[in-house]
């Protein structure tokens, strides 16, 4: 897809404009509850396992009409030609790699990522002789020099999983190009902020799980990219999609697509709370990550690659010293109705844990320490509280109980 400034391209927009009536004119499509679809003549059923039959449904596990009115919202958030939703992000990830990927083939990956992705590169895709070579990704020159003719994907996330580390997508879509690879991009953290597609990835990748859904009480993941790359990903005989069969129910996907609906709002207010707590905390003294301060080191590259109408996400980290220290935190917040010591991201409520002992306790200790995560990060995904400044003033009160202010 050729490159634009992300200025010009408006996603919530094209969200908008996707209109779906239902059956009887309701205006949220009609759920189809149903796993097999009739056909009216038997050639028809033919044409369809064929892949020639546009518009016909076949099985539920292949596709259904809930699913894909969920993927074409998706795909239009994205800017891409299409999409498939799944049953999980893993679901999604998983797919994509198997399908892109045979054996004797490498992938180059930044080596933070979410914890599930690195075990399954890690330990799952060796047994089918495919290896994944781990590199810094914010340094272009070493990426390069990690991809080998045996490379077939570059896969990184948009701002990793929990170091918020930025990738250059632009310049990691050049670099895709001329060895002729696929680059995957993991977007979980900033929808809507960084359209991955519009800088020149092939394949983006979501958690709908996290902040599109927003309810964290569905799990579903999407895979936006080529209409071509979605119909082999659907394929009845050799499609990764339709094969290991991680499919979405509908009610799920009918779900998911009400709360995308109002996914602009709610981002623009995790941005706006994240970025009041860490100008907060850096003033503090407090050893905050964030991408929207100008202490961090990619800043003025999500600048660049942001839709400035969403800010800079709503994930922050903040190091404390040591896991006591942070686990004392984080107990302490709950019990003061701050939020929920729990994984997962994208609540209206504030999640914070300790990820180098939960979402990426898969990666080795001496490989935590090489990436710089340490015993005392706390990943904060921040809510939507509606009075921040009280929120802030209450978790400071809490860190000057425990002697961290």
């Amino acid at each position: 897809m050729e490159n634009q400034h992300p200025m010009a391209f408006h996603p919530a927009d094209h969200i908008q404009d996707l209109q779906y009536f239902g059956e009887f004119g309701g205006v949220n499509p009609s759920i189809s509850d149903s796993s097999t679809y009739t056909f009216l003549s038997a050639k028809t059923m033919f044409d369809t396992f064929e892949g020639n039959a546009e518009g016909c449904y076949l099985y539920s596990r292949h596709s259904s009409p809930m699913n894909l009115y969920l993927g074409q919202a998706l795909a239009a958030m994205e800017g891409t030609t299409g999409a498939n939703v799944t049953a999980s992000g893993m679901g999604a990830i998983t797919s994509v790699l198997l399908q892109l990927c045979a054996s004797g083939d490498q992938i180059v990956s930044s080596r933070t990522i979410y914890g599930g992705t690195y075990a399954f590169m890690k330990n799952v895709l060796p047994k089918w002789h495919i290896l994944t070579h781990f590199v810094d990704i914010t340094k272009l020159d070493v990426v390069e020099a990690a991809i080998t003719p045996h490379t077939k994907v570059l896969y990184c996330e948009t701002v990793s999983n929990p170091l918020l580390e930025v990738a250059d997508i632009q310049g990691l879509a050049a670099l895709a190009k001329k060895h002729g690879i696929q680059l995957v991009v993991d977007n979980t953290f900033s929808p809507l902020q960084v359209a991955p597609a519009q800088w020149g990835a092939d394949v983006v990748i979501h958690s709908l799980t996290k902040f599109i859904n927003g309810s964290s009480d569905t799990v579903g993941g999407v895979i936006c990219s080529s209409q071509e790359f979605i119909n082999d990903l659907r394929n009845v005989n050799n499609g990764a999609c339709m094969l290991l069969g991680p499919t979405m129910d509908s009610l799920r996907s009918a779900s998911i697509l009400k709360n995308l609906r109002t996914l602009h709002i709610r981002m623009k207010q995790h941005s706006h709370n994240a970025m009041y707590l860490a100008t907060q905390f850096e003033k503090d003294g407090l050893k905050v990550v964030y991408p929207g301060l100008k202490s961090h080191p990619s800043h003025a590259l999500f600048t660049r690659q942001m839709n400035p109408e969403y800010g800079y996400g709503g994930m922050m980290t903040l190091d404390v010293g040591t896991l006591d220290r942070a686990n004392a935190l984080m107990e302490l917040m709950q019990h003061n109705n701050l939020g929920y010591l729990a994984v997962s991201l994208g609540f209206y409520k504030t999640l914070f844990s300790a990820p180098g002992t939960s979402t990426s306790s898969e990666i080795p200790l001496e490989e935590q320490n090489e990436m710089g995560l340490t015993d005392g990060l706390i990943r904060f995904s921040i809510g939507l509280d509606n009075d921040i400044e009280r929120t802030y003033q209450k978790m400071t009160d809490c860190m000057r109980q425990l002697g961290i202010l």
